[in-house]
């Protein structure tokens, strides 16, 4: 088990250097590594505990993921977000129920909803291959909050299907078993996610802070579940949460030591996953040969179900970009308006003048903390505005959005959760490898050259304009935060340890104050995420410095 676990390791690191120098992601490379090692007399039969993926494997992942995702960029494609992950999800079960219906008539509408929630989740790990691409950051918000969210649709609606299989299948059932399980989970979540920061702040050693990092999505997802709810969803909420707050409440070295350690976490997961589900897929079509199935019929079912989910996904996100366009149009015709308002806002007969309007029309009286807010909605609203006209959503990025939709680790987990009753059992989990296998060969291996394709030539020079504007408002927020902090008068007679200790402690101050503005800008977005996350690693890589310094001195 020992050399096994070594050589896996040993295969994932390189897959992940050699994988893209040969055109080829990484992911796929692994596939087909673990197919290879199938065929070794020793692995002939290896089975993966089903519930080691989606109770081990997944939560840490997408607690991971969430962590990092911009928030605010998060925020901006919610809607999309969410109809992408619950919407597209059960509309693509419903129509998949009916084809598995009608190419395998054994199987009943039930069964075959369950295995049509099987498939129809896209993947967070199989989605990792989009983000190697150069493609609109919109888009990479859209799958990355899509993968994050719709596992939960998908699995209430296995659980459904299943329990309906013995019963009728009710809309309301299903309805009230999803809601009761996100409500459920954004709870647990939620609190967990903020004893997580509590705890952490107040431990002092990077490596052990790190260490109880690596618990926090199983102490959201495990209550989660014993309380029938998503998991899952409650290692995301954890995730997001903290990564919203971390900055404020984390020292720099405990944030560093977090995003070294669980970017190999993730390397390590993402590679076993990948890995596993080839060394499987040998097992899966020896159990339908001996169970005379057909292993050529289930393939064929499985090309028809991947068709069919492009095709759904496809009809699903072209009149979706309609909506964002109109919703965008119509947003900027408000502009002019917000513009005024936020100019009005920024002088004290204005604000006294917004403070007695908002007074006659509210049945409240309005204080100066609500003005406070409504002038934040103010500059987040212009923000938004920004950022949709920078990143306008047509045909290509559709294009991409759809394409990019890939399978992977959930839809082979949980296809080996089918109980042992199931009609067609070994057939309908052939169907499920199948489709995961093919999504990431064909999707995965073809995403790259879809991507450079449909790229449009870049006015370069109206992009470097852009930046350098963006970084000369960045330098003048910067020194608005610095500006905020006394410097203190220190006396030429003070002994000079007294002096470096003020100006470390100046130093520190300044630091503290640039961090809160930009946190502040991140809130209300407006500024670009990669901007401001490089600026963020400056400040803490400079107080990291200072504070390295001093421990040395002592």
């Amino acid at each position: 088990m020992l050399i096994v676990t070594v050589a896996a390791l040993v295969v994932i690191a390189a897959a992940t250097v050699a994988g893209p120098r040969m055109g080829v992601a990484a992911p796929l490379v692994l596939v087909v590594v673990g197919v290879a090692v199938s065929f070794v007399p020793a692995f002939d039969s290896v089975h993966i505990d089903p519930e080691l993926i989606l109770a081990g494997v997944l939560p840490p992942l997408l607690y991971s993921a969430a962590v990092s995702m911009p928030t605010m960029n998060f925020r901006r494609e919610f809607g999309a977000i969410s109809g992408l992950s619950v919407i597209l999800v059960v509309l693509s079960s419903l129509v998949l129920g009916l084809f598995f219906m009608l190419v395998l008539p054994e199987l009943g509408f039930a069964w075959g909803v369950a295995l049509g929630a099987i498939v129809s989740p896209t993947d967070a790990v199989a989605t990792s291959i989009i983000k190697r691409q150069p493609v609109s950051r919109r888009v990479v918000a859209m799958l990355d909050g899509e993968s994050l969210l719709n596992d939960a649709t998908a699995l209430v609606l296995l659980r459904t299907a299943i329990v309906a299989t013995a019963a009728s299948f009710s809309f309301w059932r299903v309805a009230a078993s999803f809601s009761y399980s996100v409500l459920v989970a954004l709870v647990v979540g939620g609190v967990v996610g903020w004893l997580n920061l509590v705890v952490r702040k107040r431990v002092h050693d990077p490596a052990v802070n790190t260490l109880l990092s690596f618990t926090v999505p199983f102490v959201a997802s495990i209550p989660a579940e014993l309380l029938n709810a998503s998991g899952l969803v409650a290692a995301v909420v954890a995730g997001l949460l903290t990564g919203i707050r971390a900055p404020r409440e984390l020292s720099p070295q405990h944030r560093l030591s977090d995003k070294q350690n669980w970017r190999t976490v993730e390397l390590v997961l993402e590679g076993a996953v990948f890995l596993t589900m080839g060394v499987q897929l040998r097992a899966v079509v020896t159990d339908v040969q001996q169970d005379h199935a057909g292993v050529g019929a289930a393939v064929l079912v499985a090309i028809g179900a991947l068709v069919l989910t492009i095709l759904v996904r496809a009809a699903y996100v072209a009149p979706l970009l309609g909506i964002l366009a109109r919703r965008a149009r119509r947003s900027e015709r408000l502009q002019s308006k917000l513009e005024t308002m936020q100019t009005r806002m920024q002088t004290s007969a204005g604000k006294q003048e917004t403070l007695e309007r908002l007074n006659a029309r509210s049945r409240r009286t309005v204080t100066d903390r609500d003005l406070e807010r409504f002038a934040v909605r103010i500059t987040r609203g212009l923000a938004d505005l920004d950022y949709f006209r920078r990143e306008p959503l047509g045909w290509r990025e559709g294009t991409v959005v759809v394409w990019a939709g890939m399978r992977g680790a959930v839809t082979v987990a949980a296809a080996q959760t089918l109980p042992d009753d199931t009609p067609q059992r070994a057939v309908l989990v052939l169907i499920a490898f199948a489709v995961a296998t093919m999504s990431l060969v064909v999707q995965g291996g073809t995403i790259g050259p879809l991507v450079r394709h449909l790229r449009t030539d870049v006015d370069q020079e109206a992009v470097d304009e852009q930046n350098e504007a963006e970084r000369t408002r960045l330098f003048d927020l910067l020194r608005e935060g610095a500006a905020t902090v006394r410097e203190p008068t220190i006396p030429e007679s003070a002994p000079r340890p007294e002096r470096f200790a003020q100006q470390r402690t100046y130093r520190l101050a300044v630091l503290a104050a640039q961090r809160t503005a930009l946190l502040d800008a991140r809130d209300n977005g407006t500024f670009d995420s990669d901007v401001l996350e490089n600026a963020l690693a400056n400040v803490d890589a400079d107080q990291t410095a200072i504070e390295l310094r001093s421990k040395l001195a002592a």
